[in-house]
């Protein structure tokens, strides 16, 4: 069960992606008060957290809404997660920091909550992952990142100094890599399941 948690916590981690949030968050909050940008550092966590939580509960009633087969949804969310993946070893997921810097702060939280934290590759995580471990478990691994990513965001300016963008860059790359892999991990589960269960 702890091989479960500890995998499911790395999985979650690597789709969340904090650090390549926080760059978007540092940006776009430097020149704001300590107090405004903690503000907008909660407004964002609770937004990925009310989002991964509806999906935590009713992403099976979505499959069954749409008549879609875990399956052929983990076949889907296998091809978002590849193309995270890609764009992540690219370097292209930082990008988004030059749109998001000059809107408000409420806009600049609900766009760190989701698409940045909460997007189509953790939506899909989170549906497949309820399928083969259970709500419990996943929900504990999802809460246990997004404390994390509120920890990061509440300390921002320390992170961003003892690691540096070049560093976020790096792990970034590397992560997109596994993020890749993992997309062809449920690929090729799901056509396996479709073919052959």
């Amino acid at each position: 069960m702890m091989d479960v948690f500890v995998q499911l916590v790395i999985l979650f981690a690597v789709i969340f992606d904090p650090l390549a949030s926080l760059m978007v968050f540092f940006t776009a909050t430097r020149y704001m008060e300590k107090q405004e940008r903690q503000r907008i550092a909660t407004y964002a966590v609770l937004v990925a957290s009310g989002l991964s939580l509806a999906v935590l509960l009713l992403g099976d009633k979505l499959l069954a809404l749409f008549s879609t087969s875990l399956d052929e949804f983990r076949v889907a969310g296998g091809i978002v997660l590849g193309i995270l993946g890609i764009e992540m070893a690219l370097g292209l997921n930082l990008n988004n920091i030059e749109d998001v810097k000059n809107k408000s702060g409420r806009a600049i939280a609900a766009i760190i909550g989701t698409p940045l934290l909460t997007g189509p590759a953790a939506i899909t995580a989170i549906i497949v992952s309820v399928q083969d471990n259970g709500r419990t478990i996943t929900g504990l691994a999802i809460l246990t990142v997004l404390a994390a990513t509120a920890l990061i965001f509440y300390q921002a300016e320390k992170v961003n100094k003892m690691i540096g963008k070049n560093f976020i860059q790096v792990m970034s790359t590397i992560l997109g890599l596994v993020t890749l892999a993992w997309g062809v991990k449920f690929v090729t589960t799901g056509i396996m399941n479709i073919l052959f269960g």
